[in-house]
């Protein structure tokens, strides 16, 4: 009954978003949102299946297709270009039109397109990225990025064709291309040159070739910017005096939520935090683009919102993640079925259809798996036990199916039904009212319900 007032009660806001922020769970299929939902609730000591993540409080919804151009199998780097630049790209591709081609530095510059993050600070807006990943990664590169190929992180990953046509890698656009305020995640390595030594580990040193060092070069002519690499330097910064931050925790991704050490590393929700902290000082809005790279223990975290603010969360791609069997409520999400395979051996409820969870043994039967194996992962977050797959692979695949959109804020019932990917970037900036967007043709008879006064 409850649920049916809810829904008898929704009315569309058609306020104009002051604020956008982007929650992009790296895989987070519909698959792992159901499993995440009750493991949550596993971890509060209930069954769990009744358990209500955050974002399903969201009162819109909409599938997204996540294919590329020219593959059924997405990347990264490609979704990335559809959901924060509004077009498909081919696969491999980085902020560039669907014209481009994986490795082909010669076409970049005349495919490139822009993402929301971007039109929103040449908007006026202040604009950040928070990530799990490096920051260079395909995900949020898509916010700053044009490059034919994602792994080009820093100089030294680029063939000499690339280097003497003048391609440039991703850590030199992250800080060359967008003025972006804020910039929380993973990569010293591709910011240093290979000559310095990593600030917190003695035996590592920079990537880069150029002998060019991009934390200083990003700190050149901004006022009040700041630099932090651990968690009691980002707790130290004050955010009503810090107009630019740049925090780099660790040389290349960040750890997991469940592995880091809180002393040291300030977890997504902290980063989160402090970055709204600095951009809604703007009185013009910002935009937040956020990612975990973690999709299952993603959702330990706390998604942050704000009133006049859209808040979307999506995924870039699913992956080949299961999650079913016959099982009794509230059995462990990490744990065994309670039916057996007709070999006779028990299995887990998660289980992947390809990747390194493969194993047949020279009897060609499977390993047996029991309870004691299973508890041992739960209790103690191990990360020694795979689970089984049904294809050899070194590691497992994305998915070919549609992702959620979880929305919620002003205009958030654009969001609805089932849409391509790159639908996500024009329907937000077309909420915060981003040129180019429909809203600013006069003749739209859309401007006659929007009220932007409030």
């Amino acid at each position: 009954k409850e649920a049916l007032v809810t829904a008898l009660s929704l009315k569309h806001n058609f306020h104009l978003a002051k604020n956008l922020i982007l929650f992009l769970g790296d895989g987070m299929g519909v698959s792992t949102v159901t499993a995440t939902r009750i493991l949550k609730g596993q971890l509060e000591g209930k069954p769990g299946e009744e358990t209500v993540l955050t974002m399903d409080t969201f009162p819109n919804l909409a599938l997204s297709k996540t294919y590329n151009v020219n593959m059924q199998m997405p990347d990264s780097a490609a979704t990335a270009t559809a959901y924060l630049c509004g077009v498909k790209a081919t696969y491999g591709t980085l902020g560039l039109s669907a014209t481009a081609r994986r490795g082909q530095c010669s076409t970049e510059k005349n495919n490139e397109v822009h993402s929301v993050l971007h039109r929103a600070r040449a908007a006026g807006k202040s604009v950040g990225i928070v990530t799990t990943t490096r920051v260079q990664h395909a995900s949020p590169g898509g916010n700053y990025a044009h490059t034919s190929e994602r792994n080009w992180y820093s100089d030294a990953a680029q063939p000499a064709d690339a280097l003497a046509g003048g391609c440039k890698d991703i850590a030199y656009q992250l800080v060359h291309n967008t003025d972006i305020n804020v910039i929380l995640g993973g990569g010293r390595q591709y910011m240093l040159p290979n000559n310095i030594t990593d600030p917190e580990y003695a035996k590592q040193t920079g990537d880069r070739l150029d002998n060019t060092n991009l934390i200083d070069e990003w700190l050149k002519n901004k006022k009040n910017a700041k630099y932090v690499w651990n968690k009691a330097q980002l707790d130290a910064v004050d955010e009503d005096t810090t107009e630019y931050l740049m925090g780099l925790f660790e040389p290349k991704d960040t750890r997991y939520e469940l592995e880091r050490n809180a002393e040291t590393d300030p977890s997504l929700t902290e980063m989160v935090e402090k970055a709204i902290k600095i951009l809604s000082k703007n009185p013009k809005g910002f935009y937040l683009f956020v990612e975990d790279n973690e999709a299952k223990k993603a959702l330990y975290e706390a998604l942050t919102s704000e009133r006049d603010t859209m808040s979307v969360v999506t995924a870039d791609h699913s992956h080949v993640f299961s999650f079913g069997s016959s099982s009794p409520r509230g059995n462990p999400v990490l744990g065994l079925s309670t039916k057996i395979g007709t070999d006779k051996k028990y299995f887990t409820t998660a289980l992947y259809g390809n990747g390194p969870g493969f194993a047949i043994d020279s009897n060609g039967t499977r390993p047996d798996i029991n309870i004691n194996i299973t508890s041992k992962y739960i209790k103690i977050c191990a990360t020694g036990y795979t689970q089984q797959s049904a294809v050899p692979l070194s590691s497992e695949t994305h998915g070919s199916e549609d992702v959620a959109i979880f929305a919620k804020g002003p205009m958030s019932h654009l969001f609805h039904g089932v849409q391509e990917q790159s639908y996500i970037a024009h329907a937000m900036a077309y909420a915060a009212c981003i040129d180019p967007t429909p809203r600013q043709n006069k003749t739209n008879p859309l401007n006659l319900i929007v009220n932007t006064n409030k």
